[in-house]
């Protein structure tokens, strides 16, 4: 049996990162700070350090209610009092068909 060392080859393809982002559809692009937050208004808001260093579109949809998104994916709300993001339902989860 070998291990995956021995069977590893590095792909063809070089990885280039993700295109710039864009939200033209959202009031403020805002970038995450290396320890997950992003600023808004002097407050800072829990976001996941998993996105530090990303760019992530805002919008208002109500007042202090604000949509978070990520490339095409609505991540979910914060309000400005909580100061945290409080998540949709996981975009990348599994789906449940329906039983025949």
């Amino acid at each position: 049996m070998k291990c995956p060392a021995e069977l590893y080859v590095a792909s063809a393809r070089s990885y280039a990162g993700l295109p710039e982002l864009t939200y033209p559809f959202h009031d403020r692009e805002v970038l995450v700070t290396a320890c997950g937050r992003l600023c808004l208004h002097r407050k800072r808001i829990n976001i996941s350090t998993v996105l530090a260093g990303q760019k992530l579109g805002i919008k208002e949809v109500d007042e202090s209610i604000w949509l978070v998104s990520f490339m095409h994916y609505d991540l979910g709300y914060f309000n400005l009092e909580q100061k945290t993001l409080q998540p949709l339902d996981n975009p990348f989860g599994t789906r449940l068909s329906p039983m025949s």
